[in-house]
């Protein structure tokens, strides 16, 4: 099983963040965690994280062929990037949307979500645990 983890703006700044909301975790000892959990469920993960939603478009164009399914925390982009939208749709491929934080207890626009219709699950408001509890569905698939 191969996955790709894909996170959009601000992730990176993780532990810097509002920590009552995102934690305290860096999203480097994150990512260290996630390949890590990975590993011990026999699965290959890629992690790509960006501020910039052209990266995202582009990196998605790349390299959705080479992936089982895709884990995605897009950030705001989540509540309106069509264009970044558009290019997961064409992955055809098993999607999980993962949110740290609660995005239905906060505010309006954050309840928004453009790539819902695509997703096979959402994970929302469960911290960091919610890439590991992704890995996991994908382990059940």
């Amino acid at each position: 099983m191969r996955l790709i983890i894909i996170n959009g703006p601000n992730i990176n700044m993780l532990g810097k963040r509002d920590q009552n909301l995102y934690g305290s975790e860096s999203y480097k000892d994150l990512i260290k965690s996630l390949k890590q959990y990975s590993k011990t469920k026999n699965i290959s993960i890629k992690c790509f994280q960006s501020n910039s939603e052209s990266s995202i478009i582009n990196f998605v164009q790349k390299n959705y062929q080479k992936c089982d399914g895709l884990i995605l925390n897009l950030g705001a982009f989540t509540h309106y990037s069509y264009a970044i939208r558009d290019a997961v749709e064409l992955c055809k491929k098993p999607i999980v949307e993962v949110h740290i934080t609660d995005i239905n207890n906060r505010e309006e626009f954050r309840k928004i979500s453009v790539i819902e219709d695509l997703v096979s699950l959402r994970i929302a408001g469960r911290g960091v645990q919610g890439y590991f509890d992704a890995i996991d569905y994908f382990e059940v698939k």
